[in-house]
This record gives C-alpha cells, sequence and structure tokens, in this order.
C-alpha cells in the first residue's frame, strides 16, 4: 500500500526527473550501441533495476548485496568505459546546439531533412573519380559533435561543397592534398586538418595513416569518414570507429546520408 501511496504523490518535478533520466538514457544507450561496451550497458541497467526493486520490497539482504555491488562497481566502470566516457563528455561539451533545429531533431519530434544537408553524392562521386586513379583522400562530417578544435590545425576554409572543389583538393599536386578535410551543411570547413590517430596494433595491415586517423577522429567524437586509399583505390567508411561494410556505392551513399540526418 506504501508503494501506490507514493505514486499517487507524483509530481511535476518527478515528470521532469523522470524525462532527463531517459534521455541520458538515450544518449548513452546512442553512444555505446554497435559496441562490445552496448553488452555491459545493457547488463548495469538490469542489476540497477533489480535493485531498486528489492529494495522496494524491503528485501534486505539481497538490496544490500546489490547496493554494493553498484556503488564498488561505479569506480571500475570509468576503468572499462573510459574511451565510451570521454566521448560522452566531449558529446555534451561540444554539441552544436546552434543548429536550426538540431535540438528537435535529437530528440525525433521533426522528421524532415535540413535544407543545408551536405551533398552526399557529389562527395562519394569524387571519390569514385579519385579512387580511379588512386588518388588519396580523407573525409570527415561533423555531426553532433563540434570539429573547430580539429578545424583550427589546418587551414579554415568556407567552400561549398562540390564534386570539383573535393577531386581539386585532393589532386596530387594541390598544397592542400595533405591531411583531411572537414565537412559540415554542405560546407568546406577546413583542409589539412591533423587528426587523431589510432595506434592500435590490432587494425588490419591495410590500413594505413588515412585509415588509421578515421578510425581515431570517428572513436574519439560522433563524426563518420570517408577514405580513398592511395594504394589500392578502395572507399572506407568509417562510423563510430568502425569499419563500415557496403555493397556498392549507392549503399555508401544511403549509409551516410541515414548516419547524417
Amino acid at each position: 500500500m506504501e508503494i501506490f501511496s507514493d505514486l499517487l504523490k507524483f509530481t511535476l518535478i518527478d515528470l521532469i526527473d523522470v524525462f532527463l533520466v531517459a534521455l541520458l538514457l538515450y544518449y548513452v544507450y546512442k553512444l555505446v550501441k554497435g559496441t562490445v561496451a552496448i553488452n555491459i550497458f545493457i547488463g548495469i541497467v538490469i542489476i540497477y533495476i533489480i535493485w531498486k526493486v528489492t529494495e522496494a520490497l524491503h528485501m534486505q539482504l539481497l538490496s544490500n548485496i546489490l547496493g554494493g555491488f553498484i556503488s564498488v562497481g561505479m569506480f571500475a566502470l570509468i576503468v572499462v568505459f573510459q574511451q565510451e566516457l570521454r566521448k560522452f563528455l566531449l558529446m555534451i561539451g561540444s554539441t552544436n546546439f546552434g543548429k536550426s533545429g538540431h535540438l528537435f531533431k535529437q530528440l525525433k519530434f521533426l522528421k524532415t531533412e535540413s535544407s543545408d544537408e551536405s551533398n552526399i553524392d557529389a562527395v562519394v562521386s569524387a571519390c569514385v573519380k579519385m579512387s580511379a586513379t588512386n588518388t588519396g583522400a580523407l573525409i570527415v562530417f561533423e555531426r553532433n559533435n563540434n570539429l573547430d578544435f580539429l578545424a583550427h590545425t589546418g587551414d579554415e576554409m568556407n567552400i561549398t561543397v562540390t564534386q570539383p572543389i573535393i577531386e581539386s583538393i585532393f589532386f596530387k599536386n594541390s598544397p592542400l592534398h595533405d591531411g583531411a578535410i572537414i565537412i559540415a551543411n554542405n560546407i568546406v570547413k577546413a583542409t589539412r586538418v591533423i587528426l587523431p590517430v589510432n595506434n592500435d596494433k590490432n587494425l588490419p595491415q591495410r590500413f594505413g595513416l588515412r585509415h588509421r586517423a578515421a578510425v581515431g577522429v570517428t572513436e574519439k567524437t560522433d563524426a563518420l569518414a570517408l577514405v580513398v586509399s592511395e594504394e589500392t583505390g578502395q572507399i572506407s567508411y568509417f562510423k563510430n570507429g568502425e569499419f563500415v561494410s557496403y555493397e556498392d556505392i549507392a549503399e555508401l551513399s544511403t549509409y551516410i546520408k541515414q548516419d547524417l540526418i
């Protein structure tokens, strides 16, 4: 009866509290989705729910055991989720709240695509042309995390994305072809950008410096990355620090468009 009595006292503050917790869990889930950390995250949520149920039912022994596990386990989680926590804090600190309608899109209140959406078909077509000539390229798409801290390492630009522009930037004799370019809202924000490189020894041998940089930037931020290999001409797509496989160029374009929305 006491539990039902507490439920009847549900106030507006409680509603806001529940909403904020749900929002926090959504962002955490979005962060670890598709990684091995998702199973650990789900396990923690289940244990926490069981702990709260046993606490509400006054099952003292089991409640104390689970409570002790939760309190001690939090320190272990900081070590286990070190990379994810870093990325989560970066996501909060550098989210582009200034984008028109961005907050509403995050909450799925608006389903329409932004009018300034990046011209993915032009970028992919440029990659196909560069692939045919084994022209190396590294293209980063900015999403929620603001990448100005990386853009400052290169030459800041303000050029509308077109296929000829992308090809001319990475032309082998171009002074801008070294490093990466950052694209946001269909604008090339910067060229010759220096990206954090992933030094994981477990990466396949076919992955060169560009690929390791793509893994590094997508691992530390929520950005997307396209790489054209200078050795093989292969086009690689990276998201969340992982290589994304695709069947053909049309499917690659579809993946990028879906991930950018």
